[in-house]
């Protein structure tokens, strides 16, 4: 406030106070301008912010963007799209699962890779809607009053905590999970007196050493072939989409990524291990039998 002799020294001296604040807005601002028309220059002020490294940059990058919306015009277009393809993924993701050369194990093996392609499904479909949740919250948070991206990041965000708990389906249900544990509790059961028995004989250790084996072999297919389907499907359905909507909101790093890759890969570990496991068991059943 104004003092009959002019202006208040108290709050002059405050706004004359030199906050961090403006250091780093004027920073931010440097870099942005700069980082399309002087590389050396950018890279300048990313030095002096200690940033090393193209991790680092992408940090300042995106720390830097001015708006919580790359392209606002476009974005309750890519939210639908979003929406519509976890919707999509829901109802078909897990259906529909053939396997074909089986003979009478067919069925079963269509079963269980059906039960596979669903687990990876859903649990994709649940991290992704996550993901649109808590990047809707914090892009509005970050947003300015009056911003024109705020209404549109309010009502996505609101859409999204309403939805969000019906893609958080259990992966397998309960019903099988209560089954499947009672079955495998009698075969286990099964299969520790087996083994009890087998393992007095040289034969008993080699056939007990193959049934292991094909057991492997026969869970790494249900999980291989359950991950390429998986995988298919989330691509057709819900890859393109979701990679649209991260690209309209921007400076947001890469789209939730869907385990079927990482599936695919502990099936194939699944796999090769028979074929060092069984010729290790025959060797120490030899072995064990000679001495």
């Amino acid at each position: 406030m104004d003092t009959p002799d002019g202006p208040d020294p108290q709050q002059e001296k405050s706004q004359l106070r030199h906050l961090v604040l403006d250091d780093l807005e004027r920073q931010f601002d440097t870099f942005q301008a700069l980082r399309k028309s002087d590389g050396a220059a950018a890279d300048a002020v990313l030095e002096g912010l200690g940033a090393q490294g193209d991790v680092d940059r992408d940090i300042v990058l995106e720390l830097s963007a001015p708006r919580p919306l790359g392209h606002p015009e476009r974005f309750p277009e890519a939210h639908r799209l979003a929406v519509r393809g976890l919707e999509v993924l829901d109802r078909n993701g897990g259906r529909g699962v053939s396997v074909r050369g089986l003979g009478p194990l067919g069925p079963v093996a269509a079963f269980l890779t059906q039960q596979m392609t669903q687990f990876i499904v859903r649990s994709h479909q649940s991290n992704v809607a996550s993901s649109m949740l808590h990047l809707y919250e914090r892009r509005e948070a970050n947003a300015a009053p009056g911003d024109p991206a705020l209404p549109l990041l309010r009502r996505a965000r609101i859409q999204m905590q309403r939805l969000t708990p019906g893609f958080k389906k259990n992966a397998l249900g309960v019903p099988i999970f209560v089954i499947g544990g009672a079955l495998l509790s009698t075969i286990l059961s099964l299969t520790q007196r087996a083994l009890a028995s087998a393992l007095s004989s040289l034969w008993g250790r080699v056939i007990a050493t193959v049934v292991i084996g094909l057991i492997m072999a026969a869970v790494a297919w249900v999980i291989v072939r359950g991950a390429a389907v998986a995988r298919r499907r989330i691509k057709l359905s819900l890859d393109g989409p979701v990679a649209a909507l991260w690209e309209t909101i921007g400076r947001c790093g890469d789209p939730p990524r869907d385990p079927a890759k990482v599936f695919g890969l502990i099936g194939i570990v699944i796999a090769l291990l028979p074929w060092v496991l069984i010729p290790t068991g025959l060797l120490v059943s030899w072995v064990t039998e000679l001495f």
